[in-house]
This record gives C-alpha cells, sequence and structure tokens, in this order.
C-alpha cells in the first residue's frame, strides 16, 4: 500500500530542486512525486515513511518537517 509523504522543505533555488529531486528518486517503489516551489511543499507517493523521506533530504543538507506540522523552521 502506498503512503503519502508530505512535507515542508526550503526550496530555494533550482539547485536545490534537483538536489531533492535526486534524492527522493534513489528511494525504491516511488509511484509518484511532486514539488511545490509557491508553497515549499515536497510530495512523495510511494513505499516510504515520512521519518525516511526527511532523513534522506537532511543527508544533503535540507530541513524538512511534516506538512501542516507547527513549526519554528523559516523557509
Amino acid at each position: 500500500m502506498a503512503n503519502v509523504v508530505e512535507l515542508k522543505v526550503g526550496l530555494h533555488c533550482e539547485e536545490c530542486i534537483k538536489k531533492i529531486l535526486k534524492t527522493i528518486k534513489k528511494f525504491e517503489d516511488i509511484e509518484a512525486y511532486d514539488i511545490d516551489t509557491k508553497l515549499n511543499k515536497v510530495t512523495v507517493t510511494g513505499n516510504v515513511t515520512n521519518e525516511e523521506v526527511i532523513r534522506a533530504l537532511q543527508k544533503i543538507g535540507k530541513q524538512a518537517s511534516q506538512w501542516g506540522q507547527d513549526s519554528a523552521m523559516n523557509y
């Protein structure tokens, strides 16, 4: 069964987006993904968890939090 992971991520430039896409594409069993630059939102659908995607993004230096979660992080 596919999970839908929605995260708030700082999307500052094209290079950031390329890094995020490259990281997301490394996951197996991904059905779909979307990056909304206006909302700073990354959505991944597939056999992944919030924690797995957040950890992968942190490895490339991107801060991420669960979408809709109140956070003090500024993007």
